[in-house]
């Protein structure tokens, strides 16, 4: 299995610290959408990252369904089986998974469009759907999380979206704002599967 993209990509990052948690070897090849556009497109000519090679040679793309081809392979689950508990595990990823879509959004309107086309009133909107969704998983993420408990998809994507947010765009999002997020990214960071996929 190979797993194509930047570990500074949210996306990729994810899916390898899912892969590492779960004990599954796979080759990682950090290739940039950017700065290698020629060579990503010869993998995968949508050029999307992640995009996963699978062991017949099928290329997969997009976090969410690489995660579940995972999920077939892997020796146990990252969701609960519970269905209540599975329902809160999907609205907490759901949650996650916004902020780090209105992060990006935000870093392509800086880095890709001219600052005099920049759109301030969009920039406003994405900035507080940003806000909205970190404040609601401030308030329902588990204080107990990354203290030595089986670490599920929740924990995962909720650690590695804050950190990348934080690395980005510190200034919008504070991180005394989101005490326990913080708390939770940072004993993260000091766990093996986050450590084998650091960056910056």
């Amino acid at each position: 299995m190979k797993l194509i993209g930047m570990l500074d990509s949210p996306y990729v990052r994810r899916v390898a610290v899912s892969l590492k948690v779960l004990g599954l070897a796979f080759e990682l090849d950090q290739v940039s959408v950017f700065r290698q556009f020629d060579k990503f497109s010869s993998i995968n000519p949508v050029v999307k990252a992640p995009s996963f090679v699978t062991d017949d040679g099928v290329v997969l793309m997009d976090s969410n369904l690489i995660l579940e081809h995972v999920a077939h392979l892997a020796p146990r689950s990252l969701m609960p089986a519970d269905r209540a508990a599975h329902e809160i595990a999907l609205r907490q990823m759901g949650l996650a998974l916004a902020g780090c879509e209105k992060t990006v959004s935000i870093l392509y309107e800086r880095s890709q469009r001219p600052a005099e086309k920049q759109h301030q009133p969009w920039l406003d909107r994405v900035l507080g759907q940003l806000l909205q969704a970190y404040g609601a998983l401030e308030r329902e993420v588990s204080p107990d999380w990354f203290t030595g408990e089986e670490l599920m998809q929740p924990q995962i994507t909720t650690a590695v979206v804050w950190h990348f947010t934080q690395h980005n765009v510190p200034e919008l999002v504070r991180a005394e704002d989101f005490p326990r997020l913080a708390v939770l990214s940072a004993r993260a960071e000091k766990q093996a599967p986050f450590i084998q996929t650091a960056f910056g």
